[in-house]
C-alpha cells in the first residue's frame, strides 16, 4: 500500500503548435510523440493507490497528438481522474465533444483578450481562433469542466480585469492563476515578477490559486516531506512521464536530461521510493525559484487552504 499519493504530469508528446515566450522550447532537444504502446504501459502503471490525479500537459500540446482521439477513449475508461492543459488553438468541436466526460478539467492558458498581449505572449497562436474555441468549449462541454490558466507575466497584467470581464461575460468563472512564475531551472531569469503581486492579484480578482490543485491532502504532504531526503514540495507532490515513457526526476527538467527509469522496468510506488532517496541536483536545482518556495510560512497556508476547500474557501 502506498504512503502517500502524487499527481501524475503525463507527456504525450514535446511537439507544440506555438513558441510561448514563457516556455524554454530550446532546452527541448529532441521532442517525441508517445507511441500507443507506450501509452498503453503507462496507463497500466497508473493505480488509484498512488495517483489521485493526471495531468495530461509536459511541454508540447496534447492536442496535436495524431492518435488524440484514441488516447482519449482509453483514459475515459480509467479510474484514475485525468485532466488536461491546452493552449486552445485545436479545439474544435469533434476534438471537444471526444473529450467530454473523459477528462475532469480541460484548462486552457490564455494571456489576454487583447490581440496584441495575446500574440506577443503565446507566439505563433492565432488569438481570434482560440478565443472562439473558449467560448465553444464552454458550449459543449457539459461532463468535463472548463478552467482557464491565465498567465502570470507582468505584461499581462495590465489587461487582466479586461480578460476577467471577457471570460465572466461567457459563463466561464473557473480562473486559475499561478502564484508564482516557474523559473524552468533558471531559464527565466529576466522574468522576476514577485509572488507577492501575484498573490494580490489572485486575491483581488477571486482567482483559484493552482498550487492547491497538486496537493492531495495534508496528510500527504507531511509523509511526502518526512520520506524525502531532499524536501523540495513542488517536486515531491509531481511525477512527470515523458512522451518515450521514462520517469523525471523533476518536472522543471525541460531537457529531460535527468531521468529515473523506465515505465517497462519501474512501477510508480518503485519509482518514488527510488526518488526520495535523491539529493538535489545542483545544475538543475541551484537556480530553480520552486526549490524553497514552501517554506513553514507557506506550507501553513496551502493546509489551510485545503481544510476550507471543502467549505468553499479559497485561501490564496
Amino acid at each position: 500500500m502506498s504512503r502517500y499519493r502524487v499527481a501524475i504530469n503525463m507527456e504525450w508528446t514535446g511537439k507544440c503548435n506555438a513558441r510561448c515566450v514563457m516556455c524554454p522550447r530550446e532546452a527541448i532537444v529532441r521532442p517525441r510523440l508517445m507511441s500507443y504502446a507506450t501509452f498503453a504501459r503507462v496507463l497500466s502503471r497508473l493505480g488509484p493507490e498512488d495517483v489521485f490525479r493526471v495531468v495530461v500537459a509536459g511541454y508540447g500540446e496534447p492536442t496535436t497528438h495524431p492518435l488524440f482521439e484514441k488516447f482519449i477513449e482509453k483514459v475515459a475508461a480509467h479510474p484514475v481522474r485525468f485532466d488536461m492543459v491546452s493552449n486552445g488553438e485545436r479545439l474544435d468541436e469533434d476534438r471537444l465533444r471526444h473529450l467530454d466526460g473523459a477528462i475532469g478539467t480541460l484548462t486552457i492558458s490564455f494571456s489576454s483578450v487583447v490581440k496584441a498581449v495575446y500574440e506577443a505572449v503565446h507566439v505563433n497562436l492565432d488569438h481570434r481562433r482560440v478565443m472562439q474555441n473558449i467560448v465553444l468549449a464552454q458550449k459543449v462541454l457539459r461532463r468535463t469542466e472548463v478552467a482557464i490558466s491565465l498567465t502570470p507575466l507582468e505584461e499581462c497584467l495590465d489587461t487582466l480585469e479586461q480578460t476577467i470581464a471577457w471570460l465572466h461575460r461567457h459563463g466561464i468563472t473557473h480562473l486559475t492563476m499561478s502564484p508564482t512564475l516557474y523559473n524552468r531551472a533558471g531559464r527565466l531569469c529576466d522574468h522576476r515578477l514577485a509572488t507577492r503581486r501575484l498573490r494580490q492579484n489572485i486575491e483581488r480578482y477571486d482567482l483559484h490559486s493552482q498550487e492547491l490543485d497538486f496537493v492531495p491532502s495534508f496528510k500527504e504532504v507531511v509523509l511526502q516531506n518526512w520520506h524525502n531526503r531532499f524536501r523540495c514540495l513542488p517536486r515531491n507532490v509531481d511525477l512527470f512521464i515523458t512522451a518515450d515513457g521514462d520517469y523525471l526526476y523533476c518536472y522543471n527538467d525541460i531537457s529531460h536530461q535527468h531521468r529515473l527509469g523506465s515505465i517497462d522496468r519501474l512501477s510508480v510506488r518503485e519509482v518514488l521510493r527510488l526518488r526520495e532517496s535523491q539529493p538535489p541536483i545542483p545544475e538543475l536545482c541551484n537556480r530553480c525559484n520552486m526549490r524553497d518556495r514552501y517554506g513553514l510560512k507557506e506550507v501553513a497556508k496551502v493546509a489551510l487552504g485545503i481544510l476550507n476547500l471543502n467549505k468553499g474557501v479559497t485561501i490564496t
